[in-house]
């Protein structure tokens, strides 16, 4: 894969199925380098094995869903400067309806039980902000007075003056004459208090200084569920919980999680077919209820009858539920997603805590639907950035492939192979990880990846850095240390208030366990690179160790005592896993480190990025710079945390660019030759390191 390559990478969205149980529909997105944005729209996918056809022609529709009894496919529609907003079609063909117009657009949709409302997410701004007033942008806004810990998001900005709200429309008859805008002396009634815009009327459900998430109606369509923090002393933990308020908006919010002295970070609510249980993903937080380090994703189950009776239907210790979401299954249990070893399985698990693995090895699971009898996911592995298939215990890996959205990108790009291995740390802790090797023989020069999270992992779905530096002549090497998800707890919570200790043991026993597996990588010619707490274990690695030629820090952690007030997290996240004592702390920080580097390091940030500030990277690079330390830093304008991930595809592409740029700087290969001007910069301190 080369950078020109990504925009031939289709993702494929949650697929949602007709209630017979014999079309799934789904949104397939790809970044598109014309538009400099994210394209996409939806696509059929029938069961029989036919060829799907695409069903729209938006910029970008995304975010499917069949009505319960299956007349209407609803679905959120953008453009460039246009939020996304709810769409619905009639699901035998139609034009789609528009059904909204927020300004701030809509996130979340889900249909009632009789198919005759949809309840939607959206934020609210506060008047006077976001282009709310003419004539008042966001430069010439009142001043913002802060009171509280938690008030920025990384992507988000400000969240505060915009919370997210629930609302609630009546759906119309999609078949009725369209509307014709009134214009000229029809528009000017004085009657009219305001000229019509054809679209139906939303209730406002909620209107709290809280965000309210993933609202869904209960089994009978009277109430809706959602997750909210409305607990006195929100600000100042992480507990959120399942509420159920009326669907007419009368009465006060019933909270029915937490109530028997638990503290959970829930999500994800819903009923059981006849509204006896109810069902959601929660995180112990610890009577602290701050306490998040490595806390597996559990499920629970309240009776409606008695919700303070819940039990936590699987073990947190071995198994975790973050992967997704919870979709009610037949019968009286409900599908989850298992994050595990890199892989994400589909379960199904009854109320009494017995489960079953439908769909497990070699790949990510991403998103499910049932109807009818009939299971199917969306998935990625080596071969696909995302498909959709069938689950079918007849074939050999449990799955019938429907479609094939990445035939364009391995037929352009290629593939290189995953190779599974596990190598002994130095205290003998066996390290899961993969090898991506590049064509030809070698000796070829070698690149440690390192993820962020921590609590994350590395796994079995088709990743484009890894394609794209082995397609560029390194060998990459991908490891899943312990403070990753995906192996336990236990494994999870081993750098706790021991950060740069366990898990650059476990990196650096990965690398020599490869070395020593492959003789055909160059042990010699070594680059250490990472993002987030990738970056933050980048940084530390070449703090200890100075075997490594050049490294890439990206939108690292890399002070934990500056973090706790710059980042969106920090009131939380450094103490967690650094603890306070500041002693402690600085033995912990790269930044505090600093001294010790040699190795020359290309430094990655975000202007916009609030989960590790912006701040972070200048710090980092001044004191390389100051040192004599080889440095550059590349900022990106306008974009986030997510750069990497969800960024435009024109600076994603960029990224890459110079990435290779600074790879063939430092580690020429045949496929990524660096210049003679750079490659005689590269000697004297390649030399020295």
């Amino acid at each position: 894969m080369k950078p020109s390559d990504l925009d031939l990478l289709n993702s494929v969205s949650e697929p949602s199925l007709s209630p017979d149980g014999t079309h799934a529909v789904v949104s397939v997105q790809r970044p598109d380098f014309a538009a400099d944005s994210y394209v996409g729209q939806l696509w059929s996918v029938r069961l029989d094995g036919s060829a799907p056809r695409r069903l729209t022609r938006g910029f970008s529709d995304s975010s499917p869903r069949y009505s319960p009894d299956g007349s209407l496919i609803a679905f959120l529609r953008s453009a460039p400067s246009v939020r996304p907003q709810l769409y619905a079609m009639p699901a035998a063909g139609g034009e789609p309806v528009q059904l909204t117009d927020r300004h701030l657009g809509v996130s979340w949709f889900r249909f009632s039980p009789d198919s005759a409302r949809i309840v939607f997410s959206s934020r609210v701004p506060e008047q006077g902000r976001y282009g709310t007033l003419d004539g008042v942008p966001a430069g010439a806004e009142d001043p913002r007075l802060i009171t509280t810990l938690n008030y920025r998001m990384n992507g988000a900005g400000y969240t505060r003056d915009k919370f997210v709200q629930a609302f609630i429309l009546t759906l119309p008859d999609l078949t009725a004459e369209p509307f014709i805008p009134p214009v000229g002396r029809a528009a000017d009634n004085p009657d009219r208090d305001q000229v019509p815009t054809g679209l139906p009327e939303a209730q406002q459900l909620t209107s709290w200084d809280a965000d309210v998430q993933n609202p869904v109606f209960n089994a009978d369509g009277s109430s809706v569920l959602f997750t909210a923090a409305l607990h006195e002393g929100a600000d100042t933990d992480l507990v959120t919980d399942v509420y159920e308020l009326r669907a007419d908006g009368t009465g006060e919010p019933q909270r029915l999680t937490n109530l028997a002295g638990d503290r959970l970070t829930v999500s994800h609510p819903v009923q059981s077919a006849d509204g006896e249980w109810l069902y959601y993903l929660g995180q112990n937080v610890s009577g602290s209820g701050l306490d998040f380090v490595a806390r597996n994703t559990a499920l629970y189950a309240a009776p409606m009858a008695d919700p303070a009776a819940a039990v936590r239907l699987t073990d947190p210790e071995g198994m975790d539920l973050a992967g997704g979401g919870i979709l009610p299954a037949g019968g009286n249990g409900v599908l989850v997603f298992n994050l595990s070893r890199g892989a994400c399985e589909l379960l199904r698990v009854n109320r009494a805590g017995e489960f079953s693995t439908l769909v497990s090895g070699p790949r990510v699971v991403t998103g499910t639907a049932e109807a009818s009898g009939a299971v199917v996911v969306t998935f990625t592995d080596q071969q696909t950035g995302g498909d959709v298939a069938l689950v079918d215990s007849t074939e050999p890996n449990g799955l019938r492939v429907l479609t094939d959205f990445s035939a364009a990108f391995r037929e352009k790009a290629g593939v290189l192979p995953l190779l599974e291995e596990t190598h002994p740390s130095a205290d003998g802790y066996p390290v899961h990880g993969w090898v991506v090797l590049p064509e030809g023989e070698g000796p070829h020069p070698v690149l440690l990846n390192i993820h962020g999270g921590p609590f994350s992992q590395y796994g079995w779905g088709l990743f484009d850095e890894a394609q794209t530096y082995a397609a560029a002549g390194y060998a990459v090497l991908m490891c899943n240390p312990r403070g990753s998800s995906g192996y336990g707890q236990e494994h999870g919570r081993a750098i706790k208030e021991a950060m740069g200790t366990l898990d650059l043991q476990d990196v650096l026993g990965f690398l020599e366990g490869a070395l020593a597996s492959h003789p055909e990588l160059d042990g010699a010619r070594l680059g250490v690179m990472g993002g987030s707490y990738g970056g933050y274990l980048t940084a530390w690695t070449i703090s200890q160790d100075h075997r490594f030629t050049a490294s890439i820090v990206e939108r690292g952690f890399l002070d934990p005592l500056s973090f706790i007030g710059s980042s969106d997290i920090g009131w939380f996240f450094s103490e967690a896993y650094t603890g306070s004592d500041p002693a402690k702390v600085k033995a912990q920080s790269p930044f505090a480190q600093v001294e010790k580097v040699c190795t020359p390091t290309l430094v990655i940030h975000s202007e916009e990025d609030l989960r590790c500030p912006v701040e972070q990277a200048q710090r980092y690079y001044t004191a390389l710079k100051l040192r004599g330390v080889p440095t550059e830093l590349l900022l990106f304008p306008g974009e986030n945390h997510e750069l990497s991930r969800t960024g435009t595809p024109w600076h994603r592409r960029q990224r890459f660019e110079h990435i290779l740029r600074w790879w063939a700087r430092w580690l020429p290969t045949p496929a990524n030759p660096g210049s003679e001007t750079s490659a005689k910069d590269s000697e004297p301190a390649a030399a020295g390191v």
